[in-house]
């Protein structure tokens, strides 16, 4: 009785330290309040709790607007000066003079590393025959419709877009680094123009992914203003394609694949995928190795699979090395890696007989997948894991854990069009900011946008 209730004492005071760290925050220990996570406020206690006002977000009806002010003229690069051909009353010629007060459009870009501003003024001229006055028509061909250039553009969108700086402190670095002063609404502007000059090349890339001989997906969560979403990647050699939906359901994902399911797949034991059939599908060993850690690391009989399952996978991965580094033909491969299917099959099913709680089931859920466990060994291009698209998907993790995501659906097709290109055309070996500054001058121009040329990179030399 002593010994229990040491014990008992013992447990007690570990459970007070468990539960005093999980209480831990920001207003109560020396964490940041970065640490506590979106919608903390509301759950730590003695924070005060702000009441919703029930208005939307942003600039309130009635509020005075704010724009964006003028260049100084002495501050001006190049000025394009339009004149009025003919007098809109008599159709007399008329000369290029100028007036005092022109109506003035200025846009503004990046040229190496210093802002260059363009003024287009259209000038009104009085007809010396009728004494009307006429200023010059706006054309929308050679007046840019927006006051950013295409090479600024390009620049924030891969500043938020690429490199996840958040738009204040992407506005910080453009007024230090380059001199030019942009409010947050304009770089969230930037971001909408950037996202529709590059939507046809997003296109493109799912078309690439969808008719793929071998893809590679994964799904994490992702946030809208604190609302939990579903980010999903689909990679495959020559495209990466992000897509950002409202859950991570079967009924939700299987569209974003196209119509006819193609080529092998590779994933993890995900249940939503099992739209897929198992013959085409290659199940990541690399989750199923941590599985088996896990095993080995349990007492008794548990930890005794374990070990052998961990024993099984090593010569797996052994197997699949001697391919990749060319001492094993993928026949070979096939002939040395039969005894190890036959002996992890075997430790699996003894593992579910055994009915070892938190061993046994997980054991009969990877035989349920066992035949899409071997599909590297015959398939060209198949990889055992789906370490591929755990890559892919890292960058959109470490952003969401700066950003805790985004804030509207606009934000959204940003995020996934704008990381689909970049991924993408790094693959293709393209410079990323050239290709960009393409689709932005196109889009400004309406013009044919460029694409990709995934289909061109496929080609063999």
């Amino acid at each position: 009785m002593d010994e229990l209730e040491a014990a008992l004492v013992k447990l007690v005071a570990e459970v007070e330290d468990l539960k005093e760290k999980v209480r831990r925050n920001s207003s109560n220990s020396n964490l940041p309040p970065s640490s506590d996570g979106p919608g903390a406020g509301a759950r730590i206690e003695g924070r005060h709790k702000k009441s919703p006002s029930g208005r939307k977000r942003g600039g309130q009806k009635g509020r005075r607007g704010a724009f964006r002010e003028l260049t100084p003229i002495d501050r001006v690069n190049d000025v394009v000066e339009l004149y009025p051909e003919v007098c809109e009353r008599c159709a007399f010629a008329l000369p290029k003079t100028s007036d005092l007060d022109p109506r003035r459009y200025q846009v503004l870009e990046l040229l190496g590393s210093r802002p260059h501003v363009t003024e287009f003024q259209r000038h009104e001229v009085e007809c010396s025959r009728c004494g009307h006055h006429t200023r010059a028509n706006y054309d929308a061909k050679t007046i840019p419709s927006s006051p950013f250039g295409p090479r600024l553009v390009s620049v924030v969108a891969m500043l938020t877009g690429v490199y996840h700086l958040s738009r204040r402190r992407a506005q910080q670095l453009l007024r230090e680094v380059f001199e030019i002063e942009i409010s947050l609404g304009a770089i969230s502007a930037i971001e909408k123009r950037a996202s529709e000059a590059v939507a046809p090349a997003v296109v493109e890339a799912e078309r690439v992914v969808e008719q793929a001989e071998v893809k590679h997906s994964d799904a994490t969560s992702w946030l809208r203003a604190g609302v939990r979403k579903s980010l999903l990647t689909i990679a495959s050699a020559l495209a990466t394609v992000y897509k950002i939906v409202d859950d991570g359901s079967r009924e939700t994902l299987r569209p974003l694949f196209g119509e006819v399911p193609k080529g092998i797949l590779v994933t993890d034991r995900a249940s939503v995928f099992d739209f897929w059939s198992l013959e085409h599908r290659q199940v990541c060993w690399a989750h199923i190795v941590r599985k088996f850690v896990a095993f080995s690391e349990r007492s008794g009989e548990a930890g005794a699979v374990g070990q052998e399952l961990l024993d099984c996978a090593a010569l797996v991965f052994d197997h699949w090395h001697g391919l990749v580094d060319g001492k094993l033909t993928r026949e070979e491969l096939a002939v040395w890696m039969r005894p190890v299917q036959l002996q992890l099959e075997a430790v699996l099913k003894r593992a579910v007989a055994l009915g070892i709680v938190g061993v046994s089931g997980s054991c009969a859920n990877i035989l349920a997948y066992k035949d899409a466990l071997w599909t590297f060994v015959t398939h060209e291009g198949v990889e055992p894991t789906n370490n591929h698209a755990e890559r892919e998907l890292r960058a959109f993790v470490l952003w969401r854990r700066r950003s805790f995501g985004t804030q509207s659906e606009r934000g959204e097709r940003f995020a996934e069009r704008v990381m689909t290109v970049v991924h993408t055309a790094r693959k293709l070996g393209k410079n990323v900011l050239e290709f960009l500054i393409r689709c932005c001058t196109a889009h400004s121009r309406g013009t044919t946008p460029p694409l990709l040329g995934i289909a061109a990179a496929s080609r063999p030399p």
